[in-house]
């Protein structure tokens, strides 16, 4: 008989399509299939030159990697400084240190 699938869930910070704190599943840490890490990579190589051309990643039963709640919206990071340059230094002299 089958287990039914328990999700494993943490909290992440996502910062696309906008900054917040999501809820998302994790790979079961004693999964015998991949180990925890939550899929298998597969190598493959140029027909031509059997030179390396990339990899395919194949998910694992364990995880369900698309599987995201929103918790919390975060406030974005302003894209100027709010403050304008505030002058010269009051402690610059032209004055050597000795």
């Amino acid at each position: 008989m089958k287990r039914p699938y328990l999700p494993r869930l943490r909290i992440q910070r996502a910062t696309w399509p906008r900054p917040a704190l999501i809820l998302t599943d994790s790979p079961r840490p004693g999964c015998p299939q991949c180990d925890g890490i939550g899929g298998t990579e597969s190598f493959y190589g140029d027909y031509e030159t059997g030179e390396y051309a990339g990899s395919d990643w194949d998910p694992c039963d364990c995880w369900r990697e698309h599987w995201r709640w929103a918790l919390l919206p975060l406030p974005r990071r302003p894209l100027w400084p709010r403050h304008t340059n505030p002058g010269p230094d009051p402690w610059a002299t032209d004055e050597p240190p000795f």
